[in-house]
This record gives structure tokens, sequence and C-alpha cells, in this order.
């Protein structure tokens, strides 16, 4: 019997309230609200093309910005990710994609390490995108890697529209999680034994 590798994972602090529910080996099914439909649009991409069944419920101080949402929203993630992994026996642990959208290609690359970092290379021609700061996303991203204990790199290797540069980003790193999650073995891929 295969034990199914998900997690629900419920973080509510005085700013955000945040649900979310994990299944690594989905369809890309189920719904993300945020209370921001791009962010929502984003969490699409990586159920959709990772084929992780995700649902994430939000409730934040959107009125002040959209920074501590979309950053929880991100180490809530994170952190259903790493339970969901559940000792990442038998993992690929590595993935990578390179993703176009019409002028915009990005790279990203993942190693489930355990030892969280991030690198940020992305690069946007605008500070701004549908009227908030696009510098969200890196915190998005700095508390999906703090959170999930992983290493993601993330690379503009062109574009000049905001959206396609961000959602090109978000389409590799749902298909280079895909790649890094898919059951590979039984052993840890690690000369260490622990991940």
């Amino acid at each position: 019997m295969t034990v199914a590798r998900a997690a629900s994972v419920h973080r509510k602090t005085a700013e955000t309230d945040i649900k979310v529910e994990l299944t690594l080996d989905g369809t890309g099914a189920g719904t993300r609200a945020t209370g921001w439909p791009f962010l929502d649009h984003m969490l699409d991409q990586i159920a959709r093309h990772g084929r992780f069944d995700l649902t994430v419920t939000a409730v934040g101080d959107w009125e002040i910005d959209a920074h501590h949402t979309t950053e929880d929203v991100g180490i809530t993630l994170g952190q259903a990710l790493d339970q969901a992994l559940s000792g990442r026996k038998g993992i690929g642990r590595y993935g990578e994609a390179t993703v176009p959208l019409d002028e915009a290609l990005t790279r990203v690359v993942i190693d489930l390490s355990g030892r969280p970092g991030l690198f940020n290379r992305l690069d946007f021609p605008s500070p701004v995108l549908g009227g908030r700061d696009i510098e969200v996303f890196h915190e998005f991203f700095q508390g999906l890697v703090n959170h999930g204990r992983l290493t993601l790199h993330l690379d503009s290797i062109q574009g000049h529209n905001n959206h396609h540069v961000i959602e090109s980003a978000f389409k590799a790193l749902g298909r280079a999680l895909r790649q890094a999650v898919i059951l590979d073995g039984d052993g840890i891929p690690s000369t260490k034994g622990v991940l």
C-alpha cells in the first residue's frame, strides 16, 4: 500500500490566516484563493505544471500591502512541502526547468537538500505589476525556501514583460519541483544519509 505524500498546514498570525493542502502525487487539482487573483494565477502554475493537488486559502492585510500575505503563503506552502516529503526518502532531489512565455525565458534549478538557499536573479523591467510591488515575489520565494528546506536558483535569461517573466518563473518552478519530488528509489539521495 502506497502512503499518500500529502500535508495540510494552517498558519495564523496577527497579519494573515493561511491554509494549504498539498498532495505531491496529484493532477493539478484544487483551488487557490488568496485575495490577489494574480497570486492565485501563479499558484495555479505551480499546481498544474508540477501536477500537485494544491488548495490555498488566505486572508491577509491586503489593505496595508501585498507583502505579508504573499510571504506567508510562501512560508505555509514551504511547510506543507516539507511535511509532504516526510523524510525525503527515495526522491529525485534535483530538478531543473527552463520555460518560455512569449519573449520571456526563465530557468529554475532546485535541490531538496534540506539546506535553505535562495539565489534570485529574476530581472523585471518595472518594479510594479498590477499596481503592486513586484519585489513581494522575492519574499514568497524566500518563505518557500526557508520552510521547504530547499535550494532555489531563479535566473532570467530574457524578457521585457513583468507578467511574462514572473509567470515563466512559476511555471518553471512547478516543473522543477515535479522532477525533484518524483520517487526515484528507496534510499536518501545523499552521501550523508540524511537531507
